[in-house]
């Protein structure tokens, strides 16, 4: 697993061991970037359920602002902090230990891209989705990845269902706010 672009590009990130943590495969990510490479610049991030926060780090390696990284799992934040240190964006970042929820009700910040990627068919990324919905600025864009089989809703606190492609098994739903048009 590596940073495909930006400041850290060719930077090999690390990832826990085991099936706690499933990274979004390569060309999965690839396409998703490909797809808010414009709208990524200057922007605030939420990297929620961040695992070892690759998602969030190819933010940061490609201009964003700064990124909030969430996960319940201590290791997956040790993980995340080792990973932001090799690529020198620690001072950009905040890592948060809770569970996702409770993050989400406490917050008080607004983001401008966040990425969703919850354990599988847990029924988690169907509760997190308008929770997450309520804490973006306007103009601003959810990414979920989940099993292409599961549903997905069309509509969530004033986002709609933007974008859908799926890589294999693995699918991206990307929503944006309604009567917001793509940059």
């Amino acid at each position: 697993m590596r940073v495909i672009t930006g400041t850290a590009r060719g930077k090999r990130l690390i990832t826990r061991e085991g099936d706690a943590v499933r990274p979004t495969p390569e060309r999965v990510k690839e396409a998703l970037f490909s797809a808010i490479q414009f709208e990524i610049e200057r922007r605030r991030v939420l990297d929620l359920f961040a695992g070892s926060g690759q998602l969030g780090i190819e933010a940061l390696s490609r201009g964003a602002k700064d990124a909030v990284f969430v996960d319940m799992s201590r290791m997956s934040a040790q993980t995340v902090r080792e990973n932001l240190e090799k690529c020198g964006f620690l001072d950009r970042a905040k890592i948060e230990v809770m569970e996702y929820a409770l993050f989400l009700m406490n917050e008080k910040s607004r983001f401008d891209l966040a990425f969703l990627d919850p354990p599988y068919r847990t029924g988690i990324l169907q509760r997190a989705l308008p929770l997450t919905a309520a804490r973006m600025n306007p103009g601003g864009i959810i990414v979920c990845e989940h099993p292409v089989d599961e549903d997905m809703p069309e509509e969530t606190e004033g986002f709609r269902r933007s974008w859908f492609h799926h890589y294999g098994k693995v699918a991206l739903t990307m929503y944006r706010r309604k009567g917001v048009t793509e940059s």
